[in-house]
């Protein structure tokens, strides 16, 4: 039986440590230091806790960072003190540069790190989202192997590490930025107070996230994560020679929403919220 380590529980990391559960894996997490609401979904989805890294890291064969992108690095020098010997995934949304200095922590005691990046919702009876892995071949395959047949769809890229890595941040520099953009167009709108004929012009077109208002708080809610997330698709971006501006824009948007972690707001308010910058 394959032992597979969560860092951290949170609703990606709690529901893909179940789906592997579900496949025979016996999955732990590390319990010192999370949060009564990490708690109660590890116990949820039936995940084993350690009580601290250093048990984690000594019983595992595998551990997949799942956190919010600005955590991945301290996440991954955490474990790197502990001389983790297993396979370390990074599945997190960051640059191809973030994860290359990644693996530098890990491998000099790491069997194996591999780029992970999981596009779609968190995994569920109706939601299969795909776990994209790149790296060395047989550890990728290994990880893989822990979700086949589940809700978690893995998927093995020919190349090193960064190639999930740009493919995730190649994906949300639109999908994350395009709803950062109907928002603040609806914002516009709403303060010169055409938003219906607003609304009314992007419904005549095929597909317009201007239709579908009701996502506009659940993006104000996700802003901590995603604006890092953007952070990091500019530093892919630059990386490239290509312009960083609209991410960068984009991020700073998402910053004035910070304050709502997780808290869907009505909408009025996640459009009042637009105009009031963050405090430097």
């Amino acid at each position: 039986m394959t032992i597979l380590g969560i860092l951290h529980p949170g609703s990606m990391g709690a529901a893909v440590g179940a789906q592997a559960k579900a496949q025979g894996a016996d999955v732990l997490w590390c319990a010192e230091g999370r949060s009564s609401a990490s708690k109660e979904r590890a116990r949820r989805y039936g995940l084993a806790a350690t009580a601290d890294l250093t048990e984690l890291c000594g019983r595992c064969d595998v551990i997949i960072s799942l956190c919010p992108p600005a955590n991945a690095i301290e996440v991954a020098e955490a474990v790197a003190t502990e001389s983790y010997p297993g396979i370390y995934v990074d599945a997190n949304a960051i640059a191809p540069a973030s994860m290359a200095q990644i693996g530098d922590l890990l491998m000099p005691s790491a069997a194996a790190v591999v780029d992970g990046a999981v596009v779609g919702s968190p995994p569920s009876e109706a939601k299969k989202p795909r776990l994209y892995l790149s790296g060395p071949e047989e550890p990728a395959a290994t990880v893989a192997q822990l979700f086949q047949g589940s809700a978690v769809q893995p998927i093995v890229l020919e190349g090193g590490i960064g190639k999930a890595s740009a493919l995730k941040l190649a994906y949300t520099s639109y999908q994350k930025a395009s709803r950062v953009l109907a928002t603040v167009a609806y914002a516009l709108a709403s303060d010169h107070g055409v938003e219906e004929e607003l609304l009314d012009i992007a419904r005549d077109r095929t597909t317009s996230y201007l239709t579908d208002t009701a996502y506009f708080p659940k993006t104000a809610a996700r802003a901590w994560r995603w604006a890092p997330e953007l952070r990091e698709a500019a530093r892919t971006l630059d990386d490239v020679g290509l312009p960083t501006a609209l991410m960068d824009a984009s991020a700073q948007v998402l910053e004035r929403w910070a304050s709502l972690k997780d808290q869907p707001p009505r909408i009025e308010e996640a459009l009042n919220q637009l105009h009031i910058a963050p405090e430097s």
